[in-house]
């Protein structure tokens, strides 16, 4: 299927690794050009690279996403090296795992800074762009636990929870401008993030990361674990122009993990 947006400009939040950079392979494949940011250079050097093999221009840019001036930043120069932003993927690592009683105000608020505000300032400075041209896609990448919590990630719950909430008030904003704002909500995917999950969960159970691995796949209807791949191709249908009427949704895509009906 062509998706329509050869030649559209993306940024993707933490691009360089994980379902960040499953997202930009997806739209680079797709042909958008795009802009990744990440805090490795190693990381972003190599991003670039595959990218780049795919025939697309690429920009990329050290940034902690928690930083203000990074994000303003990061737009300016994604904007100068490429052109105005028709696409924007936000995302991020995750905020601590933990217990409610372990967490601290700290916390809270570094979980804020990296999961919330984060999506918030990176949606203010492309927006009035989309608007003017009548045109734009964002997808934020979440988790699942936003319809179903997990104590152990009890700041992201509450945050995904409140992202889905931001994303139905801004497709709300924004339908009549031509543009779409989504959620995808991953389920157990294999990242970097996942096997940090799995070595918190295995070593609170007294099981290794295999056994918790098998155990988890044993859970998922489609018995196994995602790939970050799959995460890339939804989150560039959503972009594309035959989903043009999906707007406001959080989307899971989980293997059938979640049993609520909405």
């Amino acid at each position: 299927m062509d998706l329509g947006i050869r030649g559209k400009v993306a940024m993707v939040a933490a691009g360089s690794k994980g379902l960040g950079r499953a997202a930009a392979l997806a739209l680079a494949a797709e042909g958008c050009d795009v802009s990744i940011c990440g805090r490795g250079a190693e990381a972003l050097a190599k991003a670039k690279a595959e990218l780049q093999a795919l025939g697309v221009s690429v920009h990329t840019a050290s940034v902690d996403v928690s930083k203000a001036e990074d994000l303003v930043r990061w737009h300016a120069e994604a904007e100068s090296a490429l052109g105005p932003v028709d696409i924007l993927i936000t995302n991020t690592g995750g905020p601590k795992a933990a217990v409610f009683a372990d967490l601290s105000d700290g916390d809270w608020a570094s979980g804020v800074d990296s999961t919330l505000m984060n999506v918030v300032r990176l949606s203010r400075l492309v927006l009035p762009g989309m608007r003017a041209r009548r045109w734009g896609r964002i997808v934020h990448i979440t988790s699942l636990v936003a319809k179903q919590p997990y104590p152990l990630l009890t700041i992201s719950s509450t945050l995904r929870a409140g992202l889905s909430g931001l994303t139905r008030t801004l497709a709300t904003e924004t339908a009549r401008d031509g543009i779409t704002v989504n959620a995808l909500l991953p389920g157990h995917v294999m990242t970097d993030r996942q096997i940090h999950l799995a070595e918190v969960k295995s070593q609170a159970e007294g099981i290794t990361t295999t056994e918790y691995f098998h155990r988890t796949a044993a859970l998922i209807p489609a018995g196994r674990i995602g790939d970050p791949e799959e995460i890339g191709a939804a989150i560039a249908f959503l972009c594309g122009v035959p989903a043009s009427y999906i707007t406001g949704q959080s989307l899971l895509v989980d293997g059938g993990l979640v049993q609520g009906t909405f």
